[in-house]
């Protein structure tokens, strides 16, 4: 009987454990050439301050480090509530480009990140369940 309660609280703790360390939001997408992935540090995205990162190679694989990255967000006009738009820039750190973004409010909401490279942009458009 000891055994199986020991086998219950590790497994419980076990389980504990793999949520607290849960992976970031992840989806990747193509804009053009482009191989796009973002991440969010929270999975599911929350209300408040959320990190993004976004990493993007071009067609041979390579971290392409010479763009303008930005990354506009908002929430669509709901009844009794004007819609909500916000703009950040993405600051290259290493070879992917960070961003804060700060979900006023849960529900759903678009996100738009515009990488202009050569003047040339390229857009990949996501949405996202706030919680």
């Amino acid at each position: 009987m000891k055994k199986i309660i020991l086998l219950a609280v590790v497994m419980i703790f076990a389980l504990t454990c793999g949520f607290a360390y849960a992976k970031d939001y992840e989806i990747s997408k193509k804009a053009g050439d482009l191989s796009v992935q973002v991440n969010i540090d929270k999975n599911p995205p929350v209300t408040g301050i959320n990190k993004m990162n976004v990493a993007i190679k071009d067609t041979g694989g390579k971290a392409v480090t010479d763009a303008a990255v930005a990354v506009d967000y908002g929430m669509p006009a709901m009844p009794g509530m004007g819609a909500m738009n916000y703009k950040t820039q993405a600051a290259l750190k290493g070879d992917k480009y960070m961003a804060t973004i700060n979900f006023s409010m849960s529900g759903p909401w678009s996100i738009s990140i515009k990488i202009n490279r050569g003047g040339k942009t390229e857009t990949v458009k996501l949405n996202v369940d706030i919680k």
